[in-house]
């Protein structure tokens, strides 16, 4: 056995004095759907409702034996690491100071007080998370804490390669695939490096966020780079740069192995595990379930592994995820419509409709010309094929429009 499988099996059996290992369970409705044998590493059920728990606890385990003094720990966090540093805090009974937007959701806020309880203090700083990391940085040089990285540190990536040695001790035979979400690269590179060693024939797929896509970057860069914009929505792996400690175990792998995943098809899944499987994930623990429709060719007929990494998932999110899915399956659409200033014109408008075209907003934004205004609509249907035959009648009617939907700068300031 390498150093790192004892290593990683060590920190395993450690981290049963906080929790038992998460269920991997045989996903009857996926299996079905895909010809597959698909497993659920459901990592949504531990105490923390993530993975990060791991990589938190073996990284302060670990200090506390070479430094039993050190009593003090710092960390940056919008959410899951907070969580998860809040609740190994408490267990080895020492200070933490978690550092956090103020952009940051009461949900999350409270969840980690709770999780801490007086191991704990809260600071909000800073509207963007780089600031509130240099915050937390300073901070801790300041007071001589020691600062627990979220992914891009060697004790948290053995922590999380736990995931895997939990995954080949219930299976017994190695997995054909593991498909894993990708962020900062902590997870995935621990359990790769961990099957690398252990079970070598076991092939993976890694999932990004389109908006983050931090791992594809480096490997066409040859190095972990910095991306110009990320879309935060997939707040657990929406990550601007992937960890040099963490690329470092990824950066030889198959480049045609890493799939990105659309925002909004994202949506789509998480409501559709919520009304099928009754499964409630958040963005980054729906990644690896959202590419399977783009891996099932390869996965027919094989033993597969998602990793599910995340489940809190704040509902106060729900109509805006429910508005993503909408949008991206084709069945609500917003547009702008050059209204005549005349009797009867919109009553002209509405006749046009079918009998599944329902209206879900109407807003009119300013008056264009003396003869015509503009109109903000949201339409929703039943059926994605149904705006094809709208918007033909509302051309033959003469009425000018423009469909906004996938307009990214129209759609935040409009929609």
């Amino acid at each position: 056995m390498s150093s790192f499988e004892n290593s990683a099996r060590m920190a395993t059996e450690k981290m049963r004095a906080l929790f038992p290992p998460t269920p991997l369970q045989r996903n009857d409705y996926l299996s079905e759907l895909y010809e597959a044998e698909i497993y659920l590493k459901r990592e949504d059920l531990s105490p923390v409702r993530s993975y990060k728990i791991r990589g938190a606890f073996n990284a302060m385990r670990k200090i506390r034996e070479t430094k039993p003094n050190q009593r003090n720990f710092v960390c940056a966090s919008a959410g899951n690491h907070a969580q998860g540093f809040a609740y190994a805090c408490r267990h080895f009974d020492v200070q933490g100071e978690i550092f956090m937007p103020v952009t940051t959701p009461k949900q999350k806020i409270d969840k980690t007080r709770t999780f801490g309880g007086e191991n704990i203090k809260i600071r909000l700083t800073g509207d963007y998370f780089d600031q509130t990391l240099a915050s937390a940085q300073s901070h801790c040089l300041e007071i001589g804490a020691h600062f627990l990285a979220p992914f891009d540190d060697p004790d948290v990536i053995e922590g999380q390669a736990s995931v895997a040695v939990e995954i080949l001790d219930e299976l017994q035979t190695p997995p054909d695939i593991i498909v894993l979400p990708v962020g900062g690269g902590g997870l995935s590179a621990g359990v790769t490096r961990y099957f690398s060693e252990a079970a070598p024939d076991t092939s993976f797929r890694y999932i990004e966020p389109e908006g983050g896509a931090s791992l594809t970057a480096a490997l066409k860069a040859g190095e972990p780079v910095t991306l110009n914009h990320v879309d935060s929505f997939v707040d657990g792996a929406a990550v601007a740069r992937i960890g040099d400690h963490t690329f470092a175990s990824l950066k030889n792998i198959n480049p045609g192995h890493v799939l990105t995943a659309p925002e909004n098809r994202i949506c789509a899944t998480m409501t559709s595990l919520l009304n099928h499987e009754g499964i409630v994930l958040e963005p980054a623990g729906a990644l690896v379930l959202d590419s399977l429709d783009d891996l099932a060719d390869e996965i027919r007929g094989q033993t597969v592994v998602c990793v599910t990494s995340g489940g809190n998932f704040d509902f106060e999110r729900l109509p805006e995820v429910k508005e993503r899915a909408l949008r991206y399956s084709g069945v609500k659409k917003y547009f702008i419509l050059r209204m005549p200033q005349r009797p009867g014109a919109l009553k002209d408008f509405l006749s046009l409709l079918g009998p599944d075209d329902d209206i879900a907003r109407f807003e009119y934004l300013k008056k264009s010309a003396r003869n015509f205004g503009s109109v903000l609509i949201g339409i929703e249907t039943k059926k994605a094929e149904s705006f094809e035959t709208l918007f033909k009648r509302m051309t033959e009617a003469g009425f000018e429009f423009r469909d906004i939907t996938d307009d990214a700068v129209l759609a935040e300031f409009l929609i």
